[in-house]
């Protein structure tokens, strides 16, 4: 299978620079499978998983939180708001605040962020996402 070098980086850090054969991202306009010879294009990335399988056919799965996908014709580079690699997220913390954001969306009052709380719900639903992801590659 023909490879291409992909580069993810967040304002942080670099999270993965080397030759992949395959990319799939959650685009804003639904999920993107990137291949060798795709046509250039640049769009948003929505927070979830990033799914890299290198050169050498092994997986890698990263959560961004969202951010800038750019293809070009050698190369594909992720530029993320937040990221981080899936085996380093702590799936009862993201439940925990999954459960907080439900609660407070629940128990709305006049003091409440509702786009905070939508927005902490969402996350922490992508985050659980990538979990599954990187537990079910295989």
């Amino acid at each position: 299978m023909a490879i291409f070098t992909c580069r993810v980086v967040s304002a942080r850090e670099e999270l993965y620079s080397g030759e992949i054969s395959v990319l799939v991202a959650s685009g804003i306009d639904g999920e993107l499978g990137i291949l060798a010879g795709h046509t250039p294009i640049i769009t948003l990335l929505k927070p979830g998983p990033l799914h890299l399988k290198s050169a050498d056919g092994t997986d890698e799965v990263i959560y961004v939180q969202g951010g800038v996908l750019e293809v070009q014709p050698k190369i594909v580079t992720v530029l993320a708001d937040s990221a981080e690699r899936a085996s380093n997220l702590d799936e009862a913390k993201i439940a925990e605040a999954r459960r907080n954001a439900e609660q407070a969306l629940a128990n709305q009052s006049a003091n409440i962020d509702t786009t905070a709380a939508l927005t902490a719900l969402a996350e922490s639903l992508a985050q659980l996402q990538t979990i599954q992801k990187y537990k079910n590659r295989a």
